[in-house]
């Protein structure tokens, strides 16, 4: 069973602090990452521009304040705050050859570093922000992190949000299509929302999204697309992201996206560049990622 779910329901009184925190996200700043991290960088084809990507963003969270960990193989790149059971923010950092990857995924990469920025130096949740390698290879760097958990019982993870191509909005008519094969779905015909994808493991999460986002970010229109019954195994699309990997090991995650190839038309294309993106809708889905992590 699929059951959709949009914010035009159940604000709640906000947090005052949780208010003040979520203004300081920064459109320019999240442009500024995007625009450094567009070139292309597959694992593979472009190694000397992957490890480029990986050096920046080791860098960019040293100055932060971090102590980033290189984890696995792959170079995927951990950094944590307090102490566990911990909510993950992750994100790829690769692209396909010879795209610049600004939304796929450097969108994704500038709300979790934004996030970075803002809650280390608010004390109190404990969150790891994870910055994966090799998803456009089969999802080899996130497969390869959850499974190093077994040996890691100090990295707890009570749920993970993973972001896959966060910062591509438009109200254009008849800008958004829905992957096919989804029976009894109504699907949007503007792709000016963000979507969450969730299973019977972390439906309950997509809700409290919802109800956070009406709560602190009522401008954004935020959908939920719940799965129930295990129905997940049988949909392809619904596993094309590092969030896959989470479900296997029935750790509750949740997608967030902009829907990628069904509302992008620079998917996977040289394209695919910062220019292209709207910076107030990446800071929308920044502001709802914090005011989780802050809320939990």
């Amino acid at each position: 069973m699929l059951v959709v779910h949009s914010t035009n329901r159940w604000p709640r009184k906000a947090n005052m602090e949780v208010a003040t925190r979520l203004r300081d996200v920064s459109a320019e700043r999240l442009r500024h990452y995007v625009e450094m991290l567009a070139f292309p960088r597959h694992y593979i084809a472009e190694r000397a521009a992957n490890l480029r990507a990986r050096d920046l963003l080791l860098r960019l969270l040293a100055n932060i304040g971090y102590t980033p960990s290189l984890v696995g193989d792959y170079d995927n790149i951990v950094v944590t705050i307090g102490k566990g059971p911990y909510l993950v923010l992750g994100a790829h950092y690769d692209s396909v050859p010879a795209c610049p990857g600004a939304d796929d995924n450097g969108s994704a990469v500038a709300a979790c570093l934004e996030c970075a920025r803002l809650l280390k130096s608010c004390g109190g949740p404990s969150v790891m922000i994870v910055f994966f390698n090799r998803e456009e290879d089969g999802l080899l760097g996130s497969h390869e992190f959850v499974a190093c958990l077994k040996s890691r019982p100090e990295w707890k993870i009570d749920e993970a949000h993973i972001f896959e191509m966060v910062g591509y909005r438009t109200s254009a008519a008849g800008s958004q299509r829905m992957p096919p094969g989804l029976p009894g779905i109504a699907a949007p015909k503007i792709g000016d929302f963000l979507g969450l994808l969730a299973n019977r493991h972390s439906n309950g999460i997509a809700e409290q999204l919802l109800r956070l986002a009406a709560t602190y970010v009522p401008e954004s229109r935020v959908i939920a697309l719940k799965i129930y019954l295990g129905l997940e195994r049988y949909v392809d699309h619904f596993h094309r992201s590092d969030h896959a990997p989470f479900w296997q090991a029935g750790i509750p995650s949740v997608m967030w996206t902009d829907t990628a190839e069904f509302r992008n038309p620079n998917y996977h294309r040289a394209t695919d560049t910062p220019e292209t993106l709207d910076y107030e809708f990446l800071s929308e889905v920044t502001r709802l990622a914090l005011a989780r992590a802050m809320t939990r």
